[in-house]
């Protein structure tokens, strides 16, 4: 993986899923301050940067009162849809919205589409993508199957366990995606590894 083939995808740091929302995971806030020094680090390099959100229709089989799994959340263009206010996100990272239409559930970005309505592996392949550095909310869901679909269809991942919480409806849940994760390839690391990593990536570039 080439230094300009990487990205950052920040997995839906949203509103609802933080303290105080409609779904909260339990301590989300704290991916916050996390993935603004990724951001930094990120813009340092000239990596793009990509948020992931989910934006349900207020009607969607995604609902319990419409035969899914959870309460209403992330109702598009709503209050609890907007990303953390205190996530860094600069003006051109790329947003990816996700369970948009009244039957799709949205767990993986892959499903999603970005502003121009290019489909998420799309966007990334036409920008020369092939490292994802993911993180987000929540361990056991979205990012669980982000990740999945991401090393099915080639790309490569590393998985940033310092940027991630899970929602745990089942003792364990969390643990046991981050497991899944690592056995279908994908590489665990926190800021410190990356920064190392990326720096030195950006020098071996330099020097040809």
């Amino acid at each position: 993986m080439t230094m300009a083939g990487r990205a950052l995808i920040i997995i839906d740091v949203q509103r609802d899923f933080c303290e105080g929302g409609a779904l909260p995971v339990s301590d989300g806030d704290a991916v916050v301050p996390v993935f603004n020094e990724y951001i930094e680090l990120f813009k340092e390099s000239g990596l793009p940067i990509y948020a992931t959100r989910d934006w349900h229709p207020e009607k969607t089989s995604h609902f319990k009162q419409y035969g899914g799994l959870w309460p209403p959340h992330c109702v598009q263009s709503s209050p609890g849809a907007e990303f953390h206010p205190d996530l860094k996100l600069p003006a051109d990272a790329r947003v990816v919205s996700a369970g948009i239409g009244p039957s799709e559930q949205g767990y993986s970005s892959f499903e999603g589409r970005d502003e121009d309505g290019a489909d998420f592996s799309t966007s990334l392949r036409s920008r020369g993508i092939t490292g994802l550095y993911i993180g987000g909310l929540a361990t056991d869901y979205c990012v669980r199957a982000t990740t999945l679909d991401a090393l099915s269809q080639g790309f490569e991942v590393i998985l940033l366990t310092d940027a991630i919480r899970g929602i745990d409806v089942r003792p364990g849940d969390s643990q046991a995606a981050i497991r899944r994760m690592v056995e279908a390839g994908a590489r665990p690391a926190v800021f410190d590894e990356v920064k190392h990593e990326l720096r030195r990536a950006s020098v071996l570039s330099a020097e040809f």
